[in-house]
Parts: structure tokens; C-alpha cells; sequence
């Protein structure tokens, strides 16, 4: 009898335990990003984590009195990080896409956003036609391959899609004549490019526009309601749109 109620309350006790996993007892999250994509995620030279979408992430969290972790991943490993709940946000200019929407929870769109073609200054490449026969940069596991790839007949024409770790060492490629063109994304390519006045210029044309929005698991239904009630307050009262006048010159939060 005595073994009988031991093990009854061992089982109570372990319900206990599991309940009070659930994400509505979560005290803190972990953001993964890129620390090397400014201006959404990115190293400040004292080496701190800083960017847009850092911020917003900061503001959103403190409002539902969670403690924030930014954590640095690959981020073409980005879906098995958060599957494998390494990471439990993927925060940093993530691409709203349907083959992501099958392992991905998304909130609302927050930005849009083109896939711009950048080139060298004073490059012969004019067009997307004249991308033919030319080797083009783009960062690896970025919504800009997935761009790319989409315009099928203009890839075909590519002599090389290089990819990169970074948008950074593809953009040093192309400044020392190793690449033809970049195709990054328009936040993080407008940014780059203000840094460095006429070393760079930007097509009239580009592959396509999209949307940002905030990633999470398939069953984090609780974490994505809250998250979104927060996104929206910040856009009524002003806060996003002052965040975004911060870092961008003026209001681009969709």
C-alpha cells in the first residue's frame, strides 16, 4: 500500500513538473540571429549586439516580462536550431515564405523589404540581362538565393551563383573584382553602401520584394498570440515606428 501511494504522488509530482514547463510559466527567450546583418542584427565595435530588430526584440519582451537571450547562429542552420529548440525566435530579418510556413510559425508581416542587385561603381551591368555570363553573390540560406532561384531564367543565364557565410565577404568580393554582383537584401545593402559613398551602386531592377515577420515553433501558438498582441501595441502607441526612425531615418514598419 505504502509503494501504491509513493508511486501515485511520484506521478503527481512529475505532472507538476511538466505543467509547469508550459510556455505560459517561460521566463526568458532566446532570440537566434545573425550577428553579422546589420542593420537588423549585428556587433557594435564594442562587440555588443545591437541592430533593429534587436531593439524591437527588447521592447516586445520587456512588455511581456521576459528576459531576452540573443544568441549567434548559422544561419543557414537557422530551422534546426529552433526545431531542435536551441533557440526558441528566429528575430532577424526572417523572410515570410510558404516552404518556410511548413516548418515555421510566423507572426504578422512587420517590414517589407526588395532583394536589390548591387554592383561596383561604374559596372557595365546595367540590368538583369546584363548579369549574363557574370558570377553573382549572395548570402548562403538567405531569402536572397530563394530570389534568385525563383527567376529561373535569369539564374540560367548566371556563369556562377557564389554563396557566402556573410553579406559582408560577399560585398568585399565584389569591391576587389572577384564577383560581378550582389544580391542582398535592401535594408541590409542600403546600409552597407551609406557607409562607403561611390564604391557602390544599386540597379533600377531587382529580384522581387518580401516580407519580414518574426519566426517561432509550429506549436508555440501561446508565445506567438502574446508576441503579436505585443507588435501590434508597439505599432498603435508609436514605439516601433520611433525605433525604426532611430535606425532606418524614418518609419518603414509595415
Amino acid at each position: 500500500m505504502k509503494k501504491l501511494v509513493a508511486a501515485m504522488l511520484a506521478l503527481v509530482f512529475a505532472g507538476m513538473l511538466i505543467a509547469g514547463c508550459g510556455s505560459g510559466d517561460r521566463k526568458k527567450i532566446v532570440v537566434g540571429l545573425d550577428d553579422n546583418f546589420p542593420p537588423m542584427g549585428f556587433r557594435d565595435d564594442n562587440h555588443n549586439i545591437t541592430g533593429f530588430d534587436v531593439d524591437m526584440a527588447k521592447e516586445a519582451f520587456q512588455r511581456l516580462d521576459l528576459a531576452v537571450e540573443f544568441k549567434p547562429i548559422d544561419w543557414g542552420s537557422k530551422e534546426a536550431e529552433l526545431s531542435g529548440k536551441r533557440v526558441d525566435v528566429l528575430w532577424n530579418g526572417l523572410t515570410i515564405t510558404e516552404k518556410r510556413r511548413e516548418n515555421i510559425l510566423f507572426t504578422k508581416a512587420y517590414m517589407e523589404n526588395r532583394q536589390i542587385i548591387v554592383v561596383a561603381a561604374g559596372s557595365p551591368v546595367k540590368t538583369k540581362a546584363d548579369l549574363a555570363g557574370r558570377v553573382v553573390g549572395a548570402q548562403e540560406g538567405s531569402s536572397s538565393i530563394d530570389a534568385i532561384e525563383k527567376d529561373a531564367a535569369t539564374l540560367a543565364t548566371f556563369k556562377e551563383l557564389k554563396t557566402f557565410g556573410d553579406n559582408v565577404a560577399a560585398l568585399m568580393d565584389l569591391k576587389t573584382g572577384r564577383l560581378d554582383a550582389v544580391v542582398v537584401d535592401e535594408v541590409v545593402g542600403r546600409y552597407y553602401i551609406a557607409k562607403k559613398p561611390g564604391e557602390y551602386a544599386i540597379l533600377t531592377e531587382n529580384f522581387g520584394s518580401e516580407e519580414y515577420g518574426v519566426g517561432m515553433r509550429k506549436d508555440d501558438t501561446e508565445l506567438l498570440n502574446k508576441l503579436q498582441q505585443a507588435l501590434d501595441e508597439m505599432k498603435q502607441d508609436g514605439t516601433a515606428a520611433k525605433i525604426s526612425r532611430q535606425w532606418f531615418g524614418e518609419d518603414i514598419v509595415k
